[in-house]
């Protein structure tokens, strides 16, 4: 199948905010040495699974990113068909496909394949393994059967400190107050507050003003 899969752009190890001692400092440091043939990962939305997993594509040519999310209603042998032939392979959003009969032996087979050609291959869910619903008892083995993660979700702080981890990336000067606000007044996800971020960056530019709590304010009607 010929399934177009665009990758972020801002989705790099050298863009991903992960403060020392957590686990996504750990899962960073895993995939960038990219040592192991399987990797499994998982946490909550916004705790940067995504983000690692197309850091990890961007940074080998002829790997693949696929969100399976986006192709569950396709046939699991189609999809899969071929991608053990890439140099890396990133599954995402595997708990909405993994508890589905059509799927699991498809993926049993796929992953062999991968073992097989000494494909690297990494999975992410939202949960652990154990907790996908998985029935064929082979491939709950697979999964199960390398480097297993659950990431944390980012705390206050750390989150304000992500925001001004990425808007310096940017060039940008976030103030504490400015990026506490922010916290204060909207959904705490990372993907929420990178496309506030976004929205900042954008007006800034066009007024040539720096970031300050009334431009923010006059932004997003607050």
């Amino acid at each position: 199948m010929a399934l177009a899969v665009a990758l972020d752009d801002q989705a790099t190890f050298d863009n991903f905010y992960a403060p020392t001692g957590t686990l996504q400092y750990l899962a960073l440091s895993c995939l960038r040495e990219s040592k192991q043939s399987y990797f499994y990962l998982s946490g909550e939305a916004g705790t940067g699974i995504s983000h690692l997993l197309q850091a990890a594509c961007q940074n080998r040519p002829g790997s693949v990113y696929m969100a399976l999310d986006e192709v569950s209603e396709y046939p699991a042998e189609n999809v899969l068909q071929g991608l053990e032939e890439r140099t890396l392979v990133c599954l995402d959003d595997l708990q909405t496909v993994a508890n589905q009969p059509a799927w699991q032996d498809p993926l049993f087979h796929f992953f062999n394949r991968c073992v097989d050609s000494g494909t690297p291959l990494v999975c992410a869910a939202h949960c652990p393994a154990d907790a996908l619903g998985v029935t064929l008892a082979d491939l709950l083995s697979r999964l199960k059967s390398g480097i297993s993660l659950h990431l944390s979700d980012y705390r206050d702080e750390d989150l304000r400190r992500l925001m001004q981890y990425r808007a310096n990336r940017r060039g940008l000067y976030l103030p504490d107050e400015v990026a506490r606000y922010l916290l204060s007044r909207t959904t705490r996800s990372t993907r929420t507050l990178m496309s506030a971020l976004d929205a900042i960056d954008a007006a800034s530019l066009a007024s040539q003003r720096r970031i300050t709590l009334p431009l923010v304010k006059s932004i997003f009607n607050l």
